[in-house]
C-alpha cells in the first residue's frame, strides 16, 4: 500500500449518499492520496467505506478510527478482509481504544485498560473465530479454518507503549491532535518503516484570532481528555494551557493555521520529523460534521 504523503481527514457521514460519493471523488480528482473517515455515529463507516470504495478508482479507504468495542473482534477481521478484497488492497483498517466517557456514559460499557484491551482484541482478531463448536467430535485435523494473516492496519496511538504496540501488532500508527515533536518520538519507536500517519488540523485563516478560536471549538472533545493532556506534558505544556478551551500556546503548538505558505511550512514540520503521511483535517468554520473546508482543500490540494 502506497499511502502518499497527503491525505484528508473528514468526515462525511453526515452527507446522503450522492453527496458523499460526489465528494469522495472530487478528493481524489484533487490528489489526495487518502480519505481518513473518524466515526461520527451516523452511518456504519464499514459499509460507507465500501460505497466509497466502489465509486472510486485509486482513493485509499483509512478509518480514523473505528473503536473496538463497535463490533466483535471476528467480525471485525471479516469485515477488514472483505474490504481489502473488495478494493483491490485500498482499505486500511484504523482501529483505536476510544475514551471513557464514549465507551461508559454514551454506550453503557466498560473502559478497560487501553494497552491490555488492544492487545486482547488484536489477538483475537489474528486468532480468528473458533469453529471446533461446529465440527463435532469427529472431525478431523486441519478441518478447522486457517487462520487468516489480515490486511494492512494501523492503532490510535499517543503514548510510547500503545506507539510500540502499533509497530509490533500492526503496520504503524494514526496519532492525533499532537506537535511535530511527537512525530519525531513516535517515528523512533516504530522504526523506519512502519506507518506513521498523524492527523493535523488545518485552519486557512490569517487572523489569528478567528483562527484559533476555529482550532479551539474543533479540538475542544479532545482539549478535555486526560489522555491527550498526559501526552501534551511531554512536549512542554501545562495545565494552565488547558483551560478556557486551550492556550494559544497549545493551539500554535499542534495545529497548522494561517496562510499556505504558513500552513505548509507546519505539514512539512511533520514530514521532516518522519510522517509518512499527514492526514489533514481541514477544520470547517460551519462546524465539526460540516465536512471539508473545500476552499482550503482545493488550495493545498496535492494535485494543485
Amino acid at each position: 500500500m502506497e499511502l502518499g504523503t497527503r491525505g484528508i481527514w473528514a468526515s462525511l457521514e453526515n452527507f446522503e449518499l450522492p453527496q458523499r460519493i460526489e465528494s469522495a471523488q472530487r478528493l481524489e480528482r484533487l490528489g489526495y492520496s487518502t480519505l481518513w473517515q473518524p466515526m461520527a455515529m451516523q452511518r456504519d463507516l464499514m459499509v460507507l467505506s465500501s460505497q466509497i470504495l466502489a465509486e472510486t478508482q485509486n482513493l485509499i479507504l483509512a478509518t480514523g478510527i473505528i473503536p473496538i468495542f463497535e463490533r466483535a473482534p471476528a467480525v471485525m477481521a471479516a469485515a477488514h478482509r472483505t474490504l481489502d478484497e473488495q478494493s483491490g488492497g485500498r482499505f486500511l483498517l484504523g482501529l483505536g481504544v476510544s475514551h471513557p466517557p464514549i465507551v461508559e456514559q454514551m454506550h453503557g460499557l466498560v473502559y478497560g485498560p487501553p494497552l491490555t484491551a488492544m492487545k486482547n482484541y488484536l489477538d483475537a482478531m489474528d486468532r480468528g473465530p473458533d469453529m471446533s463448536i461446529f465440527l463435532g467430535p469427529d472431525a478431523a485435523p486441519g478441518d478447522e479454518p486457517a487462520v487468516q494473516t489480515g490486511p494492512p492496519r494501523v492503532l490510535a496511538a499517543l503514548g510510547p507503549k500503545m506507539l510500540a504496540l502499533s509497530g509490533n501488532r500492526a503496520q504503524g500508527a494514526h496519532p492525533y491532535f499532537m506537535p511535530p515533536g511527537h512525530t519525531r518520538d513516535a517515528r523512533e519507536i516504530l522504526g523506519p518503516d512502519a506507518f506513521l500517519c498523524p492527523e493535523v488540523k488545518v485552519v486557512l485563516e490569517t487572523d489569528p484570532r478567528k483562527a484559533r478560536d476555529a482550532a479551539r471549538a474543533a479540538g475542544a472533545a479532545n482539549i478535555a481528555l486526560e489522555n491527550y493532556r498526559k501526552t501534551w506534558r511531554r512536549y512542554g505544556l501545562e495545565d494552565a494551557d488547558f483551560e478556557e478551551g486551550g492556550s494559544d500556546r497549545l493551539i500554535d503548538a499542534t495545529v497548522a493555521w494561517g496562510s499556505e505558505t504558513q500552513i505548509e511550512m507546519f505539514l512539512q514540520s511533520h514530514l521532516d520529523a518522519g510522517a509518512t503521511q499527514i492526514c489533514i483535517n481541514f477544520v470547517n468554520p460551519e462546524g465539526l460534521f460540516a465536512g471539508p473546508d473545500w476552499k482550503a482543500v482545493e488550495a493545498l490540494a496535492p494535485g494543485r
